[in-house]
């Protein structure tokens, strides 16, 4: 999956020096776009919620929606429940990770044919219209501030897709050369890949903050990343291409971020018309249907999109280190070849931190 050379030399290259300044944290408010896929679960809407709070602690520029869909599982977990209903064992297949999803299927009586799948361009929609939801339950001005994305994922490494979204990126970057913007990527990552594509020379000009996959160091495939997995084209990009990238795996870093039903009762629920909008989205959860989640009550949900916007206001709620850039293979897993860029990586969070500090921001929603 490595990205061609002649893409890559199209693209200035920071040296170890220019980029350990630009990866260190601002210690500052900052400009920043969001981009976000907002409509795909109730993650995405937390982290937007908590920066339109905090205008004092960044500038945020805009927010751009992302595609996204789920629909690369469907003969996937088709083919699981009938090799299941059938006794048969998906342990030796490449299903594997599919096994808790059909089992809940076959237990609720449900086909898996019968899962309603969002394409692309509907997701991209989708999100867009959340974005605006967001803003408005947060009592702030969207207009001039939300864009819509692109319609679907890169199909050729060097063909870039244009949208409002992959613009508004670039003419950001190049408003002010001086002054960094740090896009907080919350999906997958066409439409920064496109920019970059569009206008290699912004590399200077950005930081991406991304959560997605595993930890660079360890050995698994990045495939379970619904982040990730959806572009591959531009998730290699992002790790070939030099850009600064502070990179916040959501496997063991961001899957700390759960939050609980008692919880939301608690600290959320009804702060504000934006609590009481979260609360209903963690009680009317999409991903609770899709994949056949019959006890919410008894579980918890994972926030992961919340360490982009934590890193931001404070690095020692999201722990970092200098690495050299990984090599996204064929397969989704990480190599590690000689010669590669540095970029930042998380490797904990302060979970109980990040969360107050939540908490404190909707007390003053209106």
């Amino acid at each position: 999956m490595l990205t061609p050379d002649h893409i890559l030399e199209r693209f200035p290259t920071l040296s170890d020096e220019e980029m350990e300044k630009r990866l260190e944290h601002p210690g500052k408010p900052v400009r920043v776009i969001i981009d976000t896929d907002a409509a795909n679960e109730i993650d995405d809407q937390y982290a937007v919620a908590w920066a339109l709070l905090s205008p004092e602690r960044l500038h945020l520029e805009g927010v751009t929606a992302v595609p996204f869909s789920f629909r690369h599982h469907r003969d996937g977990i088709i083919e699981s429940v009938r090799i299941m209903r059938e006794g048969g064992s998906l342990t030796d297949t490449k299903m594997g990770g599919l096994r808790g999803w059909a089992q809940r299927v076959i237990d609720a009586g449900r086909r898996a044919e019968d899962i309603k799948f969002v394409n692309p361009d509907d997701g991209a929609e989708l999100s867009y219209l959340e974005i605006l939801r967001v803003f408005e339950k947060c009592g702030v001005e969207s207009d001039g501030k939300v864009f819509r994305g692109s319609p679907g994922y890169l199909t050729l490494p060097e063909e870039p897709i244009q949208s409002p979204a992959a613009d508004f990126i670039i003419e950001r970057a190049r408003a002010n050369p001086d002054e960094l913007l740090y896009v907080c990527a919350m999906g997958a990552v066409t439409n920064i890949a496109s920019a970059l594509l569009m206008a290699p020379d912004i590399i200077r000009n950005v930081v991406v903050i991304w959560t997605s996959a595993f930890p660079s160091s360890t050995p698994h495939c990045n495939r379970p990343s619904l982040n990730l997995v959806q572009d591959p084209l531009a998730s290699s990009l992002i790790f070939d291409c030099g850009v600064p990238h502070v990179y916040l795996p959501g496997y063991h870093v961001g899957a700390q971020l759960k939050i609980s039903l008692p919880e939301m009762q608690r600290f959320v629920d009804g702060k504000g018309a934006i609590g009481s909008y979260l609360h209903h989205l963690y009680t009317h959860n999409p991903l609770h249907e899709m994949f056949a989640i019959t006890d919410p009550e008894e579980r918890n949900w994972v926030i992961w999109d919340l360490i982009d916007i934590a890193w931001l206001f404070d690095p020692e709620w999201v722990p970092t280190m200098l690495v050299r850039s990984p090599v996204l293979d064929d397969n989704l897993y990480w190599q590690h070849p000689q010669g590669r860029h540095l970029m930042r990586e998380a490797w904990d969070v302060n979970r109980d931190a990040i969360f107050m500090d939540l908490y404190r921001c909707l007390e003053k929603a209106p």
